[in-house]
């Protein structure tokens, strides 16, 4: 006979894991449909490599992301997701990038209890795994006519799939990134030093 409390371990709830994939499977379908379509606008040119970025959370205001592609000099192109938000805080984060091979850059900043803070924060986002929560979400609005922040709008293009948000509050932030511009970005007890990937 199985224990009551393992049972529950092996359940799934569906409403909330259908809440939480939702947004991001509609954007991935919508990324590949302007890619074919050849409608995702290009970034500035980007290093040939990737970085990671954790944090323990990010909370923020003026959320707006779309789909984009980031290119290398060489031609190369990354698929991305843009996330403008329009004011953030960031606690224990940790950024990485091998520069290479064997070798890692690591900061840290945001965790002596004053958190990271950025202004008119963009990430071009490759892969994003968190505990998300938004307020006032809107998904499937034409990007191009979205009005929570508009300066993270320069690459949107007229009809592109979009969502917006009052806010948003991601926990346990694990993010693989192409490129990160911000307006301000104040890194408070800063740390840069060789080290390991931040996961």
């Amino acid at each position: 006979m199985t224990d009551s409390s393992e049972a529950a371990l092996g359940r799934v709830r569906w409403k909330r894991f259908a809440a939480l994939a939702g947004p991001a499977v509609v954007g991935a379908g919508a990324l590949v449909f302007m890619t074919a379509q050849g409608s995702i606008a290009s970034s500035f040119a980007v290093s040939g490599s990737s970085f990671k970025v954790h944090a323990d959370s990010l909370d923020g205001t003026g959320f707006v992301q779309y789909g984009g592609a980031d290119a290398e000099k060489g031609g190369a192109k990354h698929l991305v997701q843009i996330s403008g938000i329009k004011n953030a805080t960031i606690t224990k984060m940790c950024q990485s990038v091998k520069i290479m091979p064997g070798v890692v850059l690591r900061l840290t900043a945001g965790d002596n209890g004053t958190p990271v803070e950025a202004e008119n924060l963009t990430l071009d986002v490759a892969q994003l795994d968190a505990d998300a929560v938004f307020k006032n979400i809107e998904i499937g609005r034409d990007a191009s006519t979205m009005d929570k922040n508009e300066q993270a709008l320069g690459r949107a293009g007229s009809g592109m799939f979009g969502q917006q948000a009052d806010e948003i509050h991601l926990k346990d932030v694990k993010q693989v990134a192409w490129a990160t511009t911000a307006g301000t970005f104040k890194l408070n007890h800063l740390s840069m030093k060789l080290g390991k990937e931040c996961f």
